[in-house]
């Protein structure tokens, strides 16, 4: 039987450019399921408990949206957050710009398959 894949949501202000993005990048990864979201209220997708509890790791693109994550959903009483990493991208790129995969690949395959073997 085939490992199962991890299971990794992509978080960012608005889920317009980063997260979507690392999303694109990772959507046909035979490793990974893959969801994005924003942390915004008027984000394209906010992040929800849902996706939380899908997750088996979330990574954010800066240090407020794991604020954010974790003061928004710390009532859930019966509910433990996954790993939460913060990969420190500012704010400065465009939806799929060639600098932006540059900086996300290499960051987030070494991280998948460290992740991926330990969950197979």
């Amino acid at each position: 039987m085939p490992a199962r894949r991890l299971k990794i949501l992509f978080v960012c202000a608005m889920n317009r450019r980063r997260s979507a993005t690392a999303e694109r990048i990772y959507r046909n990864d035979p490793r990974v399921e893959v969801r994005s979201a924003g942390v915004r209220g008027d984000a394209n997708r906010r992040v929800s408990e849902d996706d939380l509890r899908w997750a088996d790791v979330v990574f954010v693109m800066e240090r407020e949206h794991k604020r954010a994550i974790t003061t928004r959903f710390d009532g859930l009483s019966d509910f433990s957050f996954p790993p939460i990493d913060v990969l420190d991208v500012p704010d400065e790129f465009e939806f799929m710009e060639p600098n932006l995969v540059e900086m996300l690949k290499p960051m987030l395959d070494s991280e998948i398959d460290h992740l991926a073997a330990s969950t197979g």
